[in-house]
């Protein structure tokens, strides 16, 4: 069965949510630094903003992720309108070891290219050692550890942390 990438709705929230839960709990007991709490209104924003998005097989959503277009928070002077940013990746524990992360940036890099930008960017826990690495395999370089702000405008999540920025430069089609 072919799988979609769509926008998730306002109907969606509660398995959203859940999702989020079920994630922090498997990281939690994995030893993983999670998340302590989760911005619904940053969600809801996601959501009305088609910014966030499902992958479906059938009736079954595999992952969620969020885009953004800019993230000057996190990014400071790097972020110059030739990326889009991946956030909040949550793999549904039900799907997990099925590459829904390659399935992710296989989207991303086919809307960079549509849009005519360079890069696809992401930031992810810097002690996460094994994150980190993971993602290299998919081509991500590593640019720099950063601690980010308490600013009002970051979600409640991504406030005063040491996250390792990575970057995939995506090649124009031929």
């Amino acid at each position: 069965m072919e799988i979609m990438i769509e926008n998730t709705t306002e109907d969606d929230l509660p398995l959203v949510l859940h999702l989020f839960r079920e994630a922090m709990e498997l990281q939690g007991k994995n030893g993983y630094k999670v998340w302590q709490e989760i911005d619904q209104e940053g969600l809801r924003n996601d959501i009305k903003n088609r910014l966030q998005f499902k992958i479906m097989r059938g009736k079954d959503v595999l992952c969620i992720f969020s885009m953004q277009h800019n993230d000057p928070f996190i990014w400071r002077e790097r972020d110059r309108n030739d990326a889009i940013y991946l956030h909040r990746i949550v793999v549904n524990p039900a799907f997990k070891g099925q590459k829904q992360f390659e399935k992710v940036l296989n989207w991303a890099k086919d809307y960079v290219r549509q849009k005519g930008l360079r890069y696809v960017r992401m930031d992810t826990w810097a002690e996460n050692t094994r994150i980190i690495a993971y993602y290299r395999s998919f081509g991500f370089v590593f640019i720099e550890n950063y601690k980010t702000s308490d600013a009002p405008e970051l979600p409640v999540q991504n406030r005063n942390l040491d996250v390792a920025l990575l970057e995939l430069e995506v090649k124009a089609s031929l």
